[in-house]
């Protein structure tokens, strides 16, 4: 799965519920109360299922942060030296930019 492509897919179904929702809203409100009802059930199963789909997405996140911090762990195992090598580089990069900021 395609993180980007799923952001954008989460975004467009959440626009796509409150477009829906807010419409079932007023046809509720212009009716009486087994239309609103009737609504408020449908509102609750779109909820449940977007709840779903963040609940998917969340799950696939905390899978692909665990992947990669086994793999960090495992290469700065394996090279130990290049590892602090590189994270002396990066704070040293990190303390001219901030130096250079003042």
């Amino acid at each position: 799965m395609d993180m980007s492509h799923d952001k954008s897919a989460l975004a467009q179904s959440l626009r796509r519920m409150i477009d829906e929702a807010d419409e079932l809203l007023k046809s509720a409100a212009e009716t009486g109360d087994e239309a609103y009802d009737a609504v408020r059930d449908q509102f609750a199963h779109q909820v449940r299922q977007m709840r779903d789909q963040l609940d998917d997405l969340e799950q696939a996140a905390v899978y692909r942060a665990r992947r990669a911090a086994r793999a960090t762990d495992l290469a700065v195992r394996e090279h130990p030296y290049g590892a602090m090598g590189i994270a002396a580089a990066v704070g040293l990069l990190i303390g001219f930019l901030a130096a250079s900021r003042r």
